[in-house]
């Protein structure tokens, strides 16, 4: 049986999909401060991972929320922020996402949810999305206190699943998640979501490159064809 480690934040469920909590707050703005949010809080946690100051994720996109706020002269309110914050727990899944699901949580594969999150945040993320069922466990990089891509996070997937690197697959839209379990002897998917995203030109590349999750499910049907 094979593993299937799905990264959840802009995976499973879109991280720019609570624009309806934004727009009253910021109209024209609202697309910009989504974008700069995200690459803020995944940015603030790289460097906590160096740093080995490790704090919870949803502090990182809180602090990036403040950066964000800040930079875009935006003029939140800290009610405003607080309501954008628990928005984070109410991201709605990718509609292929909901039809993909069934097809990959099979008696072939065995998956989980693989996040930066923690798992209190996670659980309530994949319950308002109704994908909690289709996983087995939350596994989540609090439990080792640094963040993806760091190695220790990727040993610390393959010793909760018991399974050899060759035999789990992280599935992520994320390149450098994708080049982290590479890196660590995991096999991986990329799901390409933009076609126009890159790569980085690092020479490590996934196995399989995808656009969405039901393309995902087809490539593991016809891995288990051969």
């Amino acid at each position: 049986m094979r593993v299937l480690a799905f990264d959840v934040y802009g995976t499973l469920v879109d991280v720019h999909g609570i624009r309806d909590v934004v727009e009253p707050f910021l109209g024209a703005k609202s697309s910009s401060l989504l974008v700069r949010w995200r690459e803020k809080t995944v940015e603030y946690a790289f460097r906590r991972g160096l740093m080995q100051n490790y704090v919870e994720f949803s502090e990182c996109s809180r602090q990036a929320l403040e950066y964000a706020n800040a930079e875009l002269k935006a003029g939140l309110t800290d009610q405003a922020k607080q309501e954008l914050l628990d928005a984070q727990l109410r991201l709605p899944a990718f509609s292929d996402v909901v039809a993909a699901l069934p097809l990959l949580s099979n008696q072939k594969n065995y998956c989980v949810a693989f996040s930066n999150g923690t798992r209190v945040a996670v659980e309530k993320i994949l319950r308002f999305a109704n994908l909690i069922g289709f996983f087995s466990e939350i596994i989540s990089v609090d439990e080792v206190r640094t963040f993806k891509p760091s190695p220790a996070v990727y040993t610390f997937l393959l010793r909760r699943v018991a399974r050899e690197a060759r035999s789990v697959w992280l599935i992520s839209s994320n390149g450098w998640d994708v080049i982290g379990a590479k890196s660590a002897g995991l096999r991986a998917v990329w799901v390409r979501r933009d076609p126009d995203q890159v790569l980085d030109p690092w020479g490590i590349e996934p196995d399989v490159i995808v656009r969405d999750l039901t393309e995902c499910a087809r490539s593991f049907d016809e891995f288990d064809a051969r």
